[in-house]
């Protein structure tokens, strides 16, 4: 069944964003993944917290785990952690 990788962010600092996104992207495309929505989000009801979301499908449940926990990914955190301020969530499909 496939899995949703659910961003909630706010950036902060765009030169970092860009390079953290060119480096993030291949990772994900190795566990099968790939991007459905990405970019500023407007609330339809209630606070928003974030301005930004980016939805990531995934084949699997496994596949998703596997790719955040993946070394490549991982070494990332830090250069993710300049870029955004953010909120990673996994949600199954129907």
């Amino acid at each position: 069944m496939k899995s949703y990788v659910i961003v909630d962010a706010n950036i902060i600092n765009s030169e970092k964003l860009a390079e953290y996104s060119a480096q993030a992207v291949p990772t994900v495309s190795k566990y099968h993944g790939k991007f459905i929505a990405k970019g500023n989000t407007e609330s339809l009801h209630g606070n928003q917290a974030f301005a930004n979301k980016a939805i990531i499908e995934f084949p699997s449940q496994q596949h998703a785990i596997d790719w955040y926990n993946s070394e490549e990914y991982q070494d990332l955190i830090p250069l993710r952690s300049q870029a955004l301020d953010c909120q990673f969530h996994l949600a199954g499909g129907v």
